[in-house]
């Protein structure tokens, strides 16, 4: 039986919108910004009480905690055949230091929403589904992004996420077993039937398009380009213009660079600097150093390459005109991503089928399920955001977009978990 048969009045099925947004809300407590957001960082005293609460609502839904050796958690709920592979729904609950309250908390909690529905209603799967909340998807403290489950998809290695340090010289390994988070299960060791990713779209284009929903049938391959230029630092008032060794300006002509580079791509290319530094950054010294990153990122593999490849044949250039020294690093990348079409299938029927608007969408951004989908079949479903705001505490949802996707997310879920009753 499917959602789409009469027999299971399939318009009636809803989840609590209401129940989802004071979950929302509640969750927010935890580590809140300074400015009306989030700062709930992975691996912080925040991070474990935030995990601590989500436990116990999983517990009092009737689900039971299996933990990995990553700290990702594993909230299962039984389906009547406990054999079967189970269907995933997983975000992250860690924030950016000045995050908002939505960006990956609304696709943990709308999770957790559709088992507190599947129980209100009776309703029973034959696969066991099990709501997920990845460790370390934002990668602010303990670089890179999606940290865990990039180990769970064999993509990173256990022993280097362990390794990597934040700010203050304290490593994730470390850290993980502070706040008591680590579990004996070796990360990527189960199976993985489907899986769902409900997620805020972090751009304008829903809003623009008055769209409810998202069907992510892509996500935009990346490349992160460190680049360190060196030149002399020297009094900005006694050195003339035309003995100068600039790394500040020589960082200026990249950035233009850059903007252009992506703007020959177009379209479903961009490109920027979003990370930059200049030493020894002081207002009357002319900066003997600049290091700072590049993000492209395109959905087109060709694309992508060819952005890179670009940069790396134009900024040594630059970098020579003004006598500069440069080294160019990659210290990030992935491969564009198209989501299981079978899925991508049962989202876009969901929403025809429940009267929600909906539109085809290329995620922006990395996310846990971009890893996923290497060892899984996945999908992402997006809502709207208010004027594409993301990793800013003024991100904002409405309740009615909220609720939109995740009455989406239930019934692709249950339609993939095979509904019996």
């Amino acid at each position: 039986m499917t959602l789409s048969d009469p027999a299971t009045s399939a318009g009636n099925i809803r989840i609590d919108g209401d129940r989802l947004w004071d979950s929302l809300m509640e969750m927010a407590k935890i580590g809140p910004g300074v400015a009306g957001g989030n700062n709930r960082q992975t691996l912080t005293d925040d991070d474990a009480r935030g995990r601590e609460l989500f436990r116990r609502w999983c517990e009092e839904a009737g689900m039971s905690m299996t933990l990995d050796r990553m700290g990702n958690m594993f909230m299962r709920h039984e389906g009547s055949d406990p054999d079967l592979d189970p269907v995933y729904i997983g975000s992250h609950l860690d924030t950016q230091p000045t995050g908002g309250k939505y960006d990956g908390v609304l696709g943990v909690l709308s999770g957790l929403e559709v088992i507190r529905t599947i129980r209100d209603l009776g309703i029973a799967t034959r696969r066991p589904i099990i709501v997920t909340n990845w460790t370390n998807e934002e990668g602010t403290r303990f670089a890179p992004a999606m940290l865990a489950s990039g180990v769970f998809a064999g993509v990173l290695d256990e022993e280097y996420a362990n390794s990597r340090l934040d700010a203050e010289g304290k490593s994730f390994g470390e850290e993980l077993d502070r706040i008591g988070w680590r579990g004996e299960e070796t990360p990527g060791d189960r199976p993985i039937h489907a899986m769902f990713e409900y997620h805020i779209e972090q751009g304008p284009i829903l809003e623009a398009e008055n769209k409810q929903i998202g069907v992510v049938t892509h996500g935009q391959g990346l490349w992160w380009l460190q680049v360190t230029l060196t030149g002399k630092e020297s009094h900005t008032g006694s050195t003339p213009m035309n003995m100068r060794v600039n790394a500040g300006l020589g960082m200026a002509r990249i950035t233009e660079a850059v903007h252009r580079i992506a703007m020959q791509h177009q379209p479903d290319a961009v490109g920027a600097i979003g990370q930059a530094n200049v030493y020894p950054n002081s207002r009357n010294v002319i900066p003997g150093k600049a290091v700072f990153t590049i993000d492209f990122r395109s959905p087109d593999l060709e694309k992508l390459a060819s952005m890179r490849a670009q940069l790396e044949a134009e900024a040594p250039q630059i970098a020579q005109d003004l006598g500069l020294g440069i080294e160019i690093e990659p210290v990030g990348h992935f491969d564009p991503v198209t989501f299981d079409e079978r899925l991508v299938g049962l989202v876009r029927n969901a929403a025809e089928r429940l009267g929600y608007s909906h539109m085809d969408i290329v995620s922006g951004a990395g996310h846990d399920a971009c890893w996923i989908n290497r060892v899984a079949p996945t999908v992402m479903i997006m809502c709207p955001c208010v004027d594409g705001l993301s990793h800013n505490e003024a991100e904002e949802i409405s309740p009615e977009w909220a609720k939109a996707g995740a009455d989406v997310l239930l019934h692709a879920v249950l339609d993939a978990a095979e509904i019996i009753r």
